[in-house]
């Protein structure tokens, strides 16, 4: 998994990135809180976090880390 990236602005609180916005972080932040807080339906959209996918299935035993990149995407099914 890609390594966080360091926030673009010093002595700032402890933060993720969900979707190149800044969001709160806290110890206990795992994927799939961080998608409820925004809420978004977690079977309507992909994640990928510092640019690796993320199954739905492992949000929840996915944690957070400050400077973490949370990309949100529709997925796209069909033939």
């Amino acid at each position: 998994m890609a390594e966080p990236l360091p926030d673009p602005v010093p002595d700032a609180p402890p933060r993720v990135w969900l979707d190149g916005q800044a969001q709160p972080w806290h110890a206990d932040l795992h994927l799939a809180a961080l998608l409820q807080a925004a809420g978004l339906a977690p079977d309507a959209v992909a994640t990928a976090l510092n640019g690796d996918f993320v199954p739905r299935p492992r949000r929840h035993h996915t944690p957070l880390h400050p400077g973490d990149r949370v990309l949100t995407f529709h997925p796209i099914v069909g033939g």
